[in-house]
């Protein structure tokens, strides 16, 4: 048997903060066999991403130190020059990145990037870099590729950028690809299409994997080994199988108690809880147990939208004329109950997240109503809508571009209260302190900024601002998305406490449908800005009818080792573009109940 692709050995990686070195990895050792895929798995912080930065010597000499020895097929990497190191990059080893978009050069089409890597590395003249690069651009299954050859980054989609970064990253055929987290930004059914095209790939070029994620459910689709890591160090090495069945670290265990799983509401007529991990052991504490009763059933629905669509012009020309519209939010209609949590689940670019802005007029709506308790907030003027937006607040995807980096984040809470009149000076700052308290984080905390706190501290931060004027519909705009499992089940538990408190009424919008399953109670899937199915969360999970909707839960990774054999076609469709001629008309549809409460999109 051959020695292994990679082998670290006692590695330790230290960085210079103010003045001291600080180990973010603490004598961590794991091989990576031939042809075998290795997952890295751990949160923010565990040294994950520092892990892979070492074995490429991408950490700065002035403010990094690495020791230990990492071997490529016996040659060991950190004895090596810079000079000798460039030529090992991108050839022996090769890295895709979690966002394609920071690391495709966006001045330089996609085909001579990788033409780049070939005639750097493989020394091929012009002609049969070209060539090379354009039969890569086919092997990982972009369409049209002679056409995607021209293009620049911005060009693409997101999962056809992963691609992109995927092709160059096999053209100098590695013996070991590093994959750091290449899926965690991409939508669930593109997702499924990355993952497995790089089981294909690796299965037709017989290359290792090193694969770091937290997704615990992509860790086993595509892991042979499981490396968990911790603040810097390591708890577990095992089979997959063994790591998912048999557990041994307590944090192992908590990270997989934390993932929710399609299926897992069964049995349970409402959300459910999460969960909860020990951030000092790493342990889980508690079962999950389901929330509190909500929902109140009142004649008059808290929000109704009825028709509501949101276009956008599409002008160029030297006079700028109108040349077509973005049809981004089409003929939508739906009712929120008080203490009713709605899902609007979907792809990027499905009108999701315009549809949560339309309702607060952050952005106006082309046509259609909204009514909030009755009162149609479309027509509102300025004034009425200040007053109405009181009672429906927002919270963002990304919290710290929504709070200002100036300002401390005790005044950032204050602001809405201050705004609206409802207190000043010390009545003000007593009920910022209350509404820290509520969402876990201590009140001497508010005289901190922004960027003095973790992810899911300032997700949390965003929901006590949205809590500041008691607000009775809370719009959620991927709130959990960007968070680790563990942060991500905090947080969602804390939302679900807030509307067992006081009442709230959430319009979740998401793209992950195990979270989706687990805190709601009907559900709206929207595709190319209609919604083609809404029901109760068990009718749309137990009973999909719509194909989008099949499509949506095939696609979520699911967190069984024995799934690691399966292969699926390998998909190359993307959702068609939004954008419509002037003269284009939306054919006839309207949703059809098929069931008690269950309603589909269909010709009529």
């Amino acid at each position: 048997m051959s020695g292994p692709v990679l082998s670290v050995q006692n590695l330790q990686t230290a960085f210079r903060v103010g003045g001291q070195w600080r180990w973010a990895i603490e004598d961590l050792s794991f091989d990576v066999a031939p042809g075998e895929t290795v997952a890295i798995v751990g949160e923010s912080g565990s040294g994950k991403s520092v892990t892979a930065l070492s074995i490429m010597r991408l950490v700065s000499e002035t403010s990094g130190r690495i020791q230990g020895r990492i071997a490529l097929d016996g040659r060991d990497l950190l004895a090596l020059s810079e000079d000798e190191m460039r030529k090992v990059r991108g050839n022996d080893i090769a890295m895709i990145f979690q966002e394609p978009m920071t690391s495709l050069n966006p001045v330089l089409t996609v085909g001579y990037q990788i033409c780049e890597a070939l005639r750097y590395h493989r020394g091929l003249d012009k002609a049969a870099a070209e060539a090379e690069a354009l039969r890569m651009l086919e092997k990982v299954r972009i369409p049209s590729a002679k056409t995607r050859f021209g293009n620049y980054p911005h060009q693409l989609s997101g999962g056809m950028r992963q691609r992109v970064m995927i092709a160059t990253a096999l053209a100098c055929k590695p013996k070991l690809l590093i994959a750091d987290e290449p899926t965690t930004a991409l939508d669930v059914t593109i997702q499924a299409q990355i993952l497995e095209l790089i089981k294909t790939l690796q299965d037709e070029e017989g290359m290792s994997v090193l694969f770091i994620t937290h997704d615990m459910g992509v860790v086993a689709e595509i892991a042979d080994r499981v490396v968990v890591m911790w603040k810097g160090r390591k708890l577990e090495d095992a089979p997959a199988p063994q790591v998912f069945n048999t557990p041994v670290h307590g944090y192992t265990k908590a990270l997989l108690a934390a993932v929710p799983r399609l299926g897992d509401m069964e049995g349970h007529g409402r959300p459910l809880r999460f969960p909860h991990i020990d951030p000092d052991n790493g342990e889980v504490r508690g079962k999950p147990v389901e929330a509190a009763d909500t929902v109140k059933a009142e004649e008059t629905p808290l929000l109704e939208v009825s028709g509501l669509t949101t276009r956008f012009g599409i002008r160029g020309g030297l006079l700028g004329r109108l040349r077509g519209r973005v049809h981004a939010v089409e003929n939508v209609s739906f009712t929120l109950q008080r203490g009713e949590t709605l899902a609007l689940v979907g792809e990027s670019g499905c009108g999701k997240s315009t549809t949560g802005r339309s309702i607060l007029r952050l952005i106006e709506p082309t046509a259609g109503t909204v009514r909030f308790e009755g009162r149609d907030v479309t027509g509102f003027g300025k004034a009425d809508l200040l007053n109405v937006r009181r009672d429906m607040q927002m919270i963002f995807q990304d919290p710290f571009a929504s709070l200002n980096p100036r300002k401390s984040v005790g005044a950032a809470i204050a602001e809405p209260i201050v705004v609206h009149g409802l207190a000043r000076g010390a009545e003000a700052r007593e009920r910022v302190a209350e509404l820290m308290r509520r969402v876990g984080l201590s009140p001497a905390m508010g005289t901190r900024f922004p960027h003095e706190f973790s992810g899911g501290q300032r997700q949390r931060l965003a929901i006590a601002r949205a809590l500041a004027l008691s607000p009775k519909l809370v719009v959620a705009d991927e709130a959990v998305s960007a968070l680790d499992v563990s942060v991500k089940a905090q947080v969602l538990n804390l939302m679900l406490d807030l509307q067992a408190e006081f009442g709230l009424a959430y319009l979740f919008i998401s793209h992950d449908m195990a979270v989706v399953e687990r805190v709601s109670h009907r559900v709206a899937v929207m595709y190319l800005g209609e919604i083609v199915e809404l029901g109760t969360r068990e009718a749309v999970f137990a009973n999909p009818r719509h194909p989008y909707t099949r499509k949506l839960l095939s696609a979520v990774p699911v967190p069984d080792p024995a799934r690691r054999s399966l292969r699926r076609e390998l998909a190359i469709d993307e959702i068609p573009s939004p954008i419509r001629t002037l003269d284009w008309h939306a054919p006839a549809q309207a949703l059809v109940e098929v069931a008690p409460g269950h309603f589909v999109r269909q010709a009529v």
